[in-house]
Formats: structure tokens, C-alpha cells, sequence
């Protein structure tokens, strides 16, 4: 392959639900597609991501969830059923998942949770869209078992709610841990080349240089 032959990922996000979590498609060159974290919760939502798939010809080959928290994971169900995908998520986030409809009850969201088989990632995976790779990093803290996907041609990854803009995640829900939060940003993120795009489970993105230069947590 000559350097004009590298395949570039697109990356399209969405802001969903009344959490305001950031939903992500990764597309090729050749229209296949990652669904990461789709937390869309009310139909219209569920549309227009489907809508999004469908103008752009897409063909989606892989949903993954970087954690399982109620947020990220509202449409799994619905974007597993309509493409027949196979939910991808870390093993220490299956008791996760399997509790979200009680906390969308807490919250007054209830919904549907999915209920397909699992396949498991582990630290040092690496995901393939098309040709397009992504290296799975197991960065719990936030959640017990929360992965990011990093892609290193790219020079971007998702990491769900690990790292945001001058902030970290919450580590004061059930599983939640914030030494082991830093470590992991510390460990995994942060030795990530300094111009690599950090896409958040909400908010803003930002780069790893930014965040280690300003983010008042990681000093």
C-alpha cells in the first residue's frame, strides 16, 4: 500500500438521551461501520441514527459498548436487532449491563435492554473495521470493567466516561473506582501520542496533550 492507499475512519457522533451521552459511528472508506455506545433512548433518536446509517450507505458490522452504564447502552437492543449484530463489551461489564433497567427505573428511563449473546474483549484486542483497527485498552475506574478504543493510524479514542474535557468520571457508582480511574487514564491514556483525539462519553472532545497539560485531576 502506498501512503494514498491508507484508509481513513470517519468518526460521527451524537449527543442522545436526556443524559446528553455521545454516541459514535466509525466508517470506512468502503461504507462499513462501528456502532460505539448507542445511547439513543426515544424512538426519534433511534431514527435518526438509523437514518444517519442509511443516507450514508452504511453497513454496520460491530456494536461495542466501552462500559455499560444505562446511558450507554439504551439502544443496544434496537441497533442489534435491526442489523443482527452481537453486542462486544468486557466481561466485568456484563453484571453492569444486566442491571441498567433497574437503574433506568431509578431515573425514571426505563427501557429495553438487550438480550443477544456476548462477545468478549480483553485487554490488547484489536477490532477490525475493514482494514481499520482499533486496540482495545482496559481502563477501569469508571466502571469495572471499561474499555477504550484507540485507533493508532487514526490518532484518536473513544473512551467512553474514563477522560472528558478537564475532568474525569464519576467513580462513586457500584463498581467505581477512583485510584484505579487515574491509574488507568495515567497508564493507558496518557501515554497515547500528545495530538491524540480523546472522544468522550459526554461532552466536548479534547486531546491527550490537552488533558495532561490542563486537567486539574491529573496532576
Amino acid at each position: 500500500k502506498s501512503i494514498y492507499d491508507i484508509q481513513m475512519l470517519k468518526v460521527k457522533s451524537f449527543e442522545f438521551s436526556p443524559i446528553q451521552e455521545n454516541t459514535y459511528v466509525l466508517y470506512n472508506d468502503n461504507n462499513e461501520c462501528a456502532i460505539i455506545d448507542p445511547g439513543c433512548y426515544y424512538p426519534n433518536e433511534v431514527d435518526e441514527l438509523k437514518r444517519f446509517i442509511h443516507q450514508n450507505k452504511l453497513t454496520p458490522i460491530l456494536l461495542l459498548n466501552t462500559h455499560c452504564h444505562l446511558d450507554h447502552v439504551f439502544g443496544n437492543k434496537a441497533i442489534s436487532e435491526a442489523y443482527n449484530l452481537t453486542l462486544h463489551l468486557h466481561k466485568n461489564e456484563q453484571k453492569v449491563l444486566e442491571f441498567a433497567p433497574t437503574s433506568g427505573l431509578m431515573y425514571n428511563l426505563p427501557f429495553d435492554n438487550y438480550t443477544g449473546d456476548f462477545i468478549f474483549l480483553e485487554h490488547g484486542d484489536v477490532v477490525k473495521i475493514g482494514a481499520d483497527e482499533l486496540n482495545v485498552l482496559l481502563t477501569p475506574g469508571h466502571s469495572p470493567g471499561s474499555i477504550s478504543f484507540y485507533s493508532t493510524a487514526n490518532g484518536f479514542v473513544i473512551g467512553g466516561d474514563v477522560l472528558f474535557k478537564n475532568s474525569v468520571g464519576r467513580s462513586d457508582l457500584p463498581g467505581g473506582n477512583h485510584d484505579t480511574l487515574i491509574e488507568s487514564i495515567k497508564t493507558q491514556i496518557l501515554i497515547l501520542p500528545p495530538q491524540t483525539i480523546v472522544y468522550s462519553g459526554h461532552g466536548p472532545q479534547t486531546t491527550v496533550g490537552m488533558e495532561k497539560d490542563n486537567n486539574p485531576y491529573l496532576v
